[in-house]
């Protein structure tokens, strides 16, 4: 469901762009999240549905790649309060991690002054979503060829599961066939290309995954690692200040609070993923093509080479501070569908 741009949007994306350069065109988009580790998560959904009100995002569906009821509840509540209640939700059998407390499940536990609960849902029966895996090759199957962008910024399970997947009903090609007639890219949040080469949480907490993706992925993977995210700090003044117009409450801002004591300014690693994803690479620097491994130990390594199609996100000092600004433009308008 297409939405119209809200004026105060209009008018914050001019600001805020108004030394950047053009936005891509309308991306089909899959966000791949393992929702409620940290808050970046939520920051960089909040960010899909601005750029879905925009016209920028076809937000294809959202696909958890941790397990637990809370970290879907939570974005079933999302989907709804932003008005897309419809964005299918894929859930991940395998997951390396379960997740039913945090700010995830603070936020589906929070109750109005009559006991009942205060953000509404779509979805009766979180255990009844479809699995991960099959809700990719069903919308894979469905799109044109080379359409697809798929921004990860949690752990690789479900893109290996999808990876290895077999022919099935709804397509004869395999997984790895399947991405490469339909993926156009993959945006990741993973990796740490410092000298230090210190293991980064995504690739920590399922290595084996990681590797097989970075090293079989047959389209291109771009990676927004550590070192970018966290020089990008979103700040609590902002969280404070900024949502005060959202009666009885904001899904995000109470995120955030739920998060860590306040006031604290987030890193925001997931965000610059999504960033690339669907405006492209002119608000970093953006590395030669190479190719990315992962030791046993879930350090990450860039190899340059000319026929490689993995890159490295990085960002000078500007750049970051234009980054910011940016999004905080995005989050902080108001959504549509709550014009």
């Amino acid at each position: 469901m297409k939405r119209i741009l809200s004026a105060a949007f209009a008018a914050a994306m001019v600001l805020s762009c108004a030394q950047a350069p053009e936005k891509t065109a309308s991306v089909n988009l899959i966000f791949e999240t393992d929702m409620g580790n940290d808050i970046d998560d939520a920051i960089a959904l909040d960010m899909i549905y601005k750029y879905v009100d925009a016209g920028d995002v076809n937000l294809l569906a959202v696909n958890l790649n941790k397990g637990g009821q809370s970290p879907a509840e939570y974005v079933d509540i999302m989907n709804t309060w932003y008005g897309y209640p419809d964005v299918p939700v894929g859930i991940c059998h395998h997951a390396m991690q379960n997740e039913n407390h945090g700010y995830t499940a603070h936020v589906a536990g929070m109750k109005d002054a009559e006991g009942k609960p205060l953000f509404a849902r779509t979805v009766a029966d979180v255990d009844a979503l479809p699995d991960a895996v099959a809700l990719y090759r069903k919308i894979l199957a469905s799109q044109p060829d080379n359409s697809v962008t798929i921004a990860s910024v949690g752990f690789s399970t479900n893109l290996v599961l999808l990876l290895d997947s077999p022919a099935d009903s709804w397509s004869p090609l395999t997984g790895k066939e399947l991405i490469a007639k339909k993926v156009k890219l993959l945006s990741v949040m993973a990796g740490g290309f410092t000298e230090e080469h210190r293991p980064e949480y995504n690739v920590l907490i399922d290595v084996p995954s990681a590797k097989k993706v970075f090293g079989e992925w047959p389209g291109e993977i771009v990676f927004s690692p550590w070192e970018v995210g966290d020089v990008i700090r979103y700040p609590a003044t902002s969280i404070e200040n900024d949502f005060t117009w959202a009666k009885p409450a904001h899904p995000l801002a109470e995120a955030y609070k739920a998060y860590l004591e306040m006031p604290y300014d987030r890193q925001t690693w997931d965000p610059t993923a999504v960033l690339y994803a669907v405006e492209g690479g002119d608000w970093f620097t953006v590395s030669e093509p190479g190719c990315v491994t992962v030791d046993d130990e879930g350090a990450t390594f860039f190899s340059p080479s000319e026929n490689g199609n993995r890159r490295i996100l990085s960002v000078t000092e500007t750049q970051a501070s234009s980054i910011l600004e940016h999004f905080i433009s995005i989050v902080t308008a108001k959504p549509a569908v709550w014009q």
